[in-house]
């Protein structure tokens, strides 16, 4: 009852005592003596109270992988399917791999040591979004008081670019549509009429549509949230042609039943390639929906709402503009501030075509 026992399948005393963490903890005493294990336990007791004192407990035991699999616990509840299938894949492929026994042992260098090793293996991009599932477990193990700091804090990932800005001049587009499969067609115009993603249009259903406002009502999107996708008259018309060649107008039938993102993806790259476009692939869709947004006079902050971005940041990769776009864009400045040249310079004046040269005596 006084936290020192013994048992019937070991020699020597046993001690038991509740931890920082509101967990029983059981160890063998070292002491051969009941006095012995009276005052290892009492240490015990005392160093809990020391670090309450000072605002901390000290670390649990807990391994990486104990507290890997409560962090995809907490996730899964949290993200959608697909955001979780990918921290989960992270979680257990990379950082079990490279992350063995007490999470407390983890120190600033070996985070340090993992970005590097990652960095000369996969992009930059992979290597942040590795990071960044890293450094919110050890967030989360800080806050759940399984370690006193958080060893990832401060870490800094690879610079990443901005990201591809291919797309599509109209010439292209044209070209483009006309050697798609008559089944791909209207997935490739939605995709560059909308900006949605492949699988925002793969998973189309006709109780998202609503034809009577010109909308698409996304339930839920990459980010988790829904979103509404406004249809101008091209990708009004993508819709009304699906609609009238549909067998299944049922609520849940899906607008493209039975078709996979990977054959969607192959049967465009392969397209792409047939008509000489190389290097582009149909995420560039996309890119060529909020390039064109933008080449028509969109703000950063419409471009980002109609392709449903939280993040400021995401949409600077959509902001591309053709050099061609930038020189047109400069030369209104002309017809706003007119003549700026100070009236003290006088004109120039032209040369003479020949200028006689006097012999000098």
């Amino acid at each position: 009852m006084d936290g020192v026992f013994q048992r019937k399948d070991r020699k020597g005393y046993f001690i038991s005592w509740v931890d920082g963490h509101g967990r029983r903890r059981k160890r063998k005493a070292r002491g051969l003596t009941l006095g012995e294990a009276r005052a290892e336990r009492a240490a015990e007791i005392t160093r809990l109270a020391q670090a309450q004192i000072l605002g901390f407990a000290p670390p649990a035991e807990d391994t990486f992988k104990d507290v890997a699999e409560r962090f995809l616990t907490y996730q899964h509840a949290r993200l959608t399917a697909r955001g979780y299938d990918r921290e989960r894949w992270i979680v257990r492929r990379r950082l079990l791999a490279a992350f063995q026994g007490k999470l407390a042992a983890i120190r600033r260098g070996d985070v340090q040591r993992y970005v590097t090793e990652r960095s000369a293996q996969v992009s930059a991009a992979t290597v942040q979004k590795e990071l960044n599932v890293l450094k919110h477990l050890l967030r989360l193990a800080v806050e759940w008081a399984i370690v006193p700091v958080n060893p990832g804090q401060g870490v800094k990932g690879p610079r990443v670019g901005p990201g591809r800005v291919r797309y599509l001049q109209p010439a292209e587009l044209r070209v483009l549509l006309e050697a798609c499969a008559e089944w791909l067609q209207p997935i490739v115009a939605l995709a560059v009429t909308t900006g949605m993603r492949r699988s925002e249009i793969l998973g189309l259903r006709w109780l998202d549509v609503d034809r009577a406002h010109r909308r698409l009502l996304l339930p839920q999107t990459k980010n988790g949230e829904g979103r509404v996708v406004y249809l101008n008259h091209s990708a009004m018309q993508v819709v009304e042609s699906l609609a009238a060649g549909a067998t299944d107008l049922k609520p849940v039938a899906r607008l493209f039943p039975e078709l996979t993102p990977e054959q969607v993806s192959m049967a465009f790259v392969r397209t792409s390639r047939a008509v000489g476009i190389a290097d582009f692939r149909f995420h560039d869709l996309r890119h060529t929906a909020a390039s064109w947004l933008r080449m028509s006079g969109a703000d950063i902050h419409t471009v980002g709402q109609i392709l449903g971005h939280r993040d400021l940041r995401m949409v600077m990769r959509y902001a591309h503009l053709s050099p061609a776009f930038l020189a047109e864009a400069v030369g209104r400045l002309d017809a706003v501030f007119g003549d700026l040249r100070p009236h003290s310079v006088p004109e120039p004046k032209a040369l003479p075509q020949e200028i006689e040269l006097t012999p000098v005596n």
